[in-house]
């Protein structure tokens, strides 16, 4: 049973930087697409960034280009997203997503991944 699991949310002042991780488990994704998405209360769920199956091709939303940076370690089947200068709007819900098929290229669009971790809580104060 493939389960993807998020860490490292948490409350933090506007400027400050967080790190999520998302460990994946069940099967081996080092072949597979990755990518981050959010979801702040009462708006839809958004793309934030993805990554190829070996990390040679990153891509992120113009939201958080220059300010984010997802990386993964196929060895521990885990991606990450570094996240600094965070703004409150950054506030959400964020979700770590795998595309089944493998060697597919990463997608903004959430319907192209399917499998997908509970999500960690960021908060950003003002």
């Amino acid at each position: 049973q493939v389960q993807l699991v998020e860490s490292g949310g948490g409350l933090v002042q506007a400027g400050g930087s967080l790190r999520l991780s998302c460990a994946a488990s069940g099967r081996t994704f080092s072949s597979n697409a990755m990518g981050w998405f959010r979801q702040a209360p009462g708006k839809e769920r958004e793309f934030v960034a993805h990554i190829s199956r070996y990390g040679g091709t990153l891509y992120y939303a113009d939201s958080v280009k220059g300010r984010f940076t997802i990386s993964r370690d196929n060895a521990k089947n885990t991606v990450y997203l570094q996240m600094s200068g965070l703004k409150p709007e950054d506030t959400a819900v964020y979700q770590c997503a795998v595309r089944r098929q493998v060697y597919l290229s990463g997608s903004s669009r959430s319907i192209d991944y399917d499998y997908w971790g509970q999500g960690t809580q960021v908060t950003v104060s003002s």
